[in-house]
């Protein structure tokens, strides 16, 4: 049984009919992996990756901005067997959910951030890439009050746009989980953050257990508001449900209760026995999955 889910971000989708073609360029390379006997590990990372290089999605290329015009990405890795890396608040790399795996394979460290993490990254071989876009620019911009300028370095300026910030309905990042033939399953979660950050923030994407985890039991990834996936610890508590419920049940019972909680959020996961499972709180959610050949997208 070989099974792999993705997602894109959750809040209002825009553009649906180019998320969903994303999503389906991700499942495709991610599952050919497995279907060619291939690890898990392998297969989210390649599925992130096709995500990460796609502008639409807010991960590596097209990647939102902080309030110094800079991209700085969160990026995390899991497996069922219990190995975990992440990446925080790095800039200057192409695929931060490669560094993150990278920091899994050769150290016994599990998160880097910031300059720390792109010197990691360049000794590793990873080229210097700049994921800026001038869309992004621009959007940014727009959600910056008129007249305000954000050429500056007074960061107690900084803290006085962010707390007047208008909040966005689009709360974007991708992550895929998988299970492999050899009953392994693995999660990736990679992002650039919110749009208008204060510089230095890292959301749950880079956080064990709170945007990834994975037990042998069941894998998942989450997307949202990073503060309260973080404080709710969405991905762990998913991942313990499934002690007693299949995936797809287990989703279904804690997206009620975050909605108690006002948590915006959504999550992918996959149990051991190759079951697949989606929810958000929402308006809605980018997602897909191949599951026995078939392929659906939201």
């Amino acid at each position: 049984m070989i099974a792999l889910i993705v997602h894109g971000g959750a809040g209002k989708i825009e553009e649906k009919i180019t998320a969903q073609k994303g999503i389906e360029k991700a499942l495709i390379k991610g599952y050919q992996i497995l279907q060619k006997d291939g690890k898990a590990i392998d297969a989210v990372c390649t599925a992130v990756c096709e995500l990460e290089d796609n502008p639409y999605f807010n991960a590596g290329t097209g990647s939102v901005l902080n309030l110094l015009l800079e991209v700085e990405m969160d990026a995390s890795v899991m497996t069922s067997e219990g190995h975990f890396g992440a990446c925080g608040a790095i800039k200057n790399v192409k695929n931060p959910v490669l560094v993150a795996k990278k920091i899994m394979e050769e150290t016994d460290h599990l998160l880097l951030v910031g300059e720390g993490a792109k010197m990691f990254a360049q000794a590793m071989g990873f080229p210097e890439y700049n994921p800026k876009t001038g869309r992004e620019i621009e959007k940014l911009k727009k959600l910056i009050e008129k007249g305000e300028n954000i050429y500056f370095p007074n960061f107690k300026k900084l803290i006085e746009i962010y707390k007047n910030l208008k909040r966005e309905k689009n709360l974007s990042t991708v992550g895929a989980c998988a299970l492999d033939r050899y009953g392994v399953i693995a999660v990736a979660t990679s992002t650039g953050g919110l749009r208008g950050k204060l510089p230095g923030r890292v959301g749950d994407s880079a956080i064990i257990g709170a945007g990834t985890y994975a037990t042998p039991l069941a894998g998942v990834s989450a997307t949202g508001h990073g503060e309260e996936i973080i404080k709710n610890f969405v991905a762990k508590e998913i991942c313990e449900l499934v002690k007693y419920h299949d995936i797809q049940t287990a989703i279904n019972i804690f997206m009620e209760e975050l909605k108690k909680r006002n948590c915006l959020c959504g999550v992918i996961g996959v149990d051991v026995r190759g079951n697949v499972g989606h929810g958000y709180t929402t308006k809605d959610m980018a997602w897909g999955f191949i599951k026995d050949g078939k392929m659906v997208i939201f």
